[in-house]
């Protein structure tokens, strides 16, 4: 469209200057008029020097016009190549998450924001049944991420001797509610009780050993029975329809059963109990083959946290958890977003301590957790380059 203008306009210029013929003949007339009648041969050889002179003139317009034209072409080839490879360059990673409630929401927003594209990763998200099946798809490579706890089948799997890590903290503390039918009234009225989970060492499980552990329960000696439903949503539905007595929710899923009678027997966030409580999870073989994808992904999700903790931006992230965890009611995700929004660490980094205190607690089940470090599986690399470089501020 642009040539189509462009070669117009040069017509239209060479028809002014160079228009021979036409009724208006001032541009032939006073050479003509200098000419001698007695000099024919003269004046035949200035009309072949206007006509080798247009001719020239107009050769060297066309060939400087085919030339710009073609510069152009090719800009704009060039140009659209580009493009089409800027847009075949994002770099695909695959996050795997088990964990169904708010506490994952900042990969959602993540998501639904393109802050992965602005780092030139295109970022597919896949929810599993289970950290077994995260742990397993982590193994085969087939996903590069992990968004979890420190959980006992996630240290299980780096006890066996798979090279994951955490690389990033997300909430360095245990949070969510552990909420109880309306019979239960104190943490000793669980003995002899059932509580739900979504697998045996998974996150649901880990947070409710922590919980008795903080009690001073023992699920052996005080007769606490575990019960595998699913994810948080199917808890939900077992506490309502009685199928379990109790069992840790998240803030979203908690504030669903209160409207049915349940109460909340402990708020987590408001005692200290050191917990990984959200990190990233990734391969050493990976970070040690592509550290420069795994600085681009925390680079996103920095970006994310700073968007998150903005309180101009609630609306839309309610409405972002809203989708993702198909709740009915607005509220549900406002009371979601203001329980997590104050959990999210910015900086990044993940907390040995909260690894430590999970190994304690799994030891007691198995004592491979007991021999291992957790200064081992913990790498900080990519968030020390991210400190250093000003990203985490």
């Amino acid at each position: 469209m642009g040539h189509d203008s462009d070669y117009f306009c040069f017509g239209a210029w060479m028809r002014k200057d160079f228009s021979l013929g036409s009724d208006d003949s001032s541009t032939v007339a006073p050479d003509e008029e200098r000419i001698s009648p007695t000099e024919p041969w003269r004046a035949a050889f200035s009309v072949r020097s206007n006509l080798l002179g247009w001719e020239e003139a107009v050769m060297r317009q066309v060939r400087l016009f085919y030339s710009w034209a073609g510069v152009m072409t090719l800009a704009i080839l060039l140009l659209q190549a580009h493009l089409a490879d800027a847009a075949g360059a994002l770099q695909r990673i695959v996050f795997v998450f088990s964990g169904f409630n708010e506490r994952t929401s900042f990969i959602f927003v993540a998501k639904d924001r393109h802050f992965f594209e602005e780092q030139g990763l295109e970022a597919q998200i896949v929810q599993v049944r289970n950290g077994p099946v995260a742990v397993s798809a982590m193994a085969a490579n087939e996903a590069q991420f992990y968004t979890t706890s420190a959980t006992g089948s996630t240290l299980g799997s780096m006890a066996g001797g798979l090279d994951l890590v955490f690389i990033a903290g997300i909430i360095n503390r245990l949070d969510g509610d552990f909420v109880a039918s309306p019979k239960i009234l104190k943490p000793e009225d669980l003995k002899g009780k059932n509580l739900g989970v979504q697998s045996i060492g998974g996150g649901i499980w880990t947070f409710s050993m922590l919980a008795l552990d903080h009690w001073g329960l023992v699920p052996e000696r005080d007769k606490i029975q575990f019960r595998i439903l699913g994810d948080q949503s199917v808890i939900a539905q077992g506490l309502v329809a009685g199928t379990v007595d109790a069992a840790y929710l998240g803030y979203t899923f908690s504030k669903t059963v209160q409207r049915n009678g349940f109460r909340v027997l402990q708020d987590f966030a408001n005692i200290d109990i050191p917990y990984q409580g959200i990190g990233i999870v990734a391969r050493k073989s990976f970070l040690d083959q592509s550290p420069e994808i795994a600085e681009r992904t925390l680079k996103a999700l920095s970006r994310t946290i700073a968007y998150y903790q903005d309180p101009a931006n609630k609306q839309t992230i309610v409405a972002i958890m809203s989708k993702w965890l198909r709740l009915q009611r607005t509220e549900e995700a406002v009371a979601g977003y203001d329980a997590v929004r104050g959990l999210y660490n910015r900086q990044l980094f993940p907390t040995v301590g909260g690894v430590r205190n999970t190994l304690r607690i799994l030891d007691r089940v198995d004592a491979k957790f007991g021999r291992m470090k957790a200064e081992t599986l913990v790498d900080e690399r990519i968030v020390r380059k991210l400190e250093r470089d000003g990203v985490l501020k």
